[in-house]
């Protein structure tokens, strides 16, 4: 027989449901993601480190999981909640169903939960802590909620980054790209390297001068979790590229991490923007991009006017966010959503031929796109 499961979210909202996963307790930030497709992809996302993730589709489960859909060595997240759970899978090429998997890296989740009324609540109440718990009785779980730490002011990226730097592609390769590793993805860098890129992937922590030592030809400053705010490290590292004329890249994290050593600020959303489905404009050429997104901070959209130097280039479409900037005084731009995403919409993969044509006229270096 199933075990009993209980959601409890910060505000006193309290779902019943049935155990999925790991037996135990787990609490988190709770978000919800709007993708029809491509769970494994989100539960190994470092970018959701410490969160609860809702999957808005009914049925989770039923493709099961294959190893080279990974976006980092397991999965990051804090706990999934889904409605209907399927311990079957029909794809022949999965190595274990999601239960299985789930069990194998810890994760702990609830199923036979209305998610539908689950997203409106959160939609109108804001992302919150919460937790879930196959062991805890309604009583226990308030107590143990309240350990649970806030986004807001959380640093991570530390936590998930490689210890250790490490290539990524041909060592001989014409160009070479520093990554700053706040989380990166998995795709992210297999992007960089179809590309003719050789990547060196840095820990988060590494300075401007400890990367220059390898001789980099452009930088790359990657996604991850965490609040942009509490991060001086990484954009210290960042106004030092800066400061130094290399051509800089910047997705999600990274985008916001090249606004604030650029002088915008950053703020905590309402609710984020999670799925495949985001509608956003490029300034630049006018055109629209169905784009993948996953965050809950953002860059000031008020601010980005008093800062000369600083061209808004990519605007969410729904909410009018800043998605896109460039520095018109330097050989800088970054995005907040993610071009790489697969599976999702390609509508954005121009964004690595625009890293790598920038980085091959500022260094006059010639590699076939």
């Amino acid at each position: 027989m199933s075990a009993k499961a209980y959601l409890l979210l910060a505000d006193g909202l309290l779902v019943e449901g049935t155990a999925i996963g790991k037996i135990g307790t787990s609490g988190g930030e709770i978000c919800f993601n709007t993708g029809m497709t491509g769970y494994q992809e989100i539960y190994t996302d470092p970018s959701y480190t410490g969160q609860i993730i809702v999957n808005t589709t009914a049925h989770i489960g039923n493709y099961g999981t294959v190893d080279e859909e990974q976006e980092s060595a397991k999965p990051t997240i804090s706990g999934i909640v889904v409605n209907e759970f399927s311990e079957e899978f029909s794809r022949k090429t999965a190595r274990e169903s999601l239960q299985q998997y789930l069990e194998k890296h810890g994760v702990v989740g609830i199923t036979d939960v209305d998610t539908r009324m689950l997203v409106r609540h959160i939609r109108d109440s804001g992302a919150m802590n919460a937790i879930i718990s196959s062991v805890l009785s309604p009583e226990q779980l308030k107590a143990e909620l309240n350990k649970v730490p806030s986004m807001d002011g959380l640093e991570l990226s530390s936590q998930v980054s490689t210890r250790e730097p490490y290539l990524v592609g041909d060592p001989g390769s014409a160009l070479r790209i520093a990554a700053l590793d706040l989380g990166i993805k998995t795709n992210i860098l297999r992007s960089l390297t179809q590309r003719g890129c050789c990547v060196k992937v840095f820990p988060a922590k590494t300075r401007f001068a400890k990367m220059e030592e390898w001789q980099p030809h452009g930088y790359f400053i990657s996604n991850g979790p965490g609040d942009p705010a509490v991060m001086p490290y990484a954009v210290e590292t960042v106004k030092e590229i800066l400061n130094a004329n290399r051509p800089l890249f910047g997705i999600c994290l990274g985008h916001q991490i090249l606004a604030l050593a650029s002088g915008l600020s950053t703020y905590k959303m309402h609710h984020g923007h999670r799925g495949l489905n985001h509608p956003v404009k490029n300034c630049i050429s006018g055109l629209g991009e169905m784009t993948s997104q996953n965050h809950g901070f953002a860059v000031k959209e008020f601010e980005a006017g008093k800062f000369p130097h600083v061209e808004v280039t990519h605007l969410h479409l729904n909410d009018n966010t800043i998605m896109g900037i460039r520095r018109k005084d330097k050989p800088a731009f970054s995005v907040q959503y993610h071009p790489e995403a697969s599976p999702g919409p390609h509508d954005s993969r121009y964004l690595f031929d625009q890293f790598v044509t920038m980085v091959q006229e500022s260094n006059k270096v010639g590699v076939t796109v």
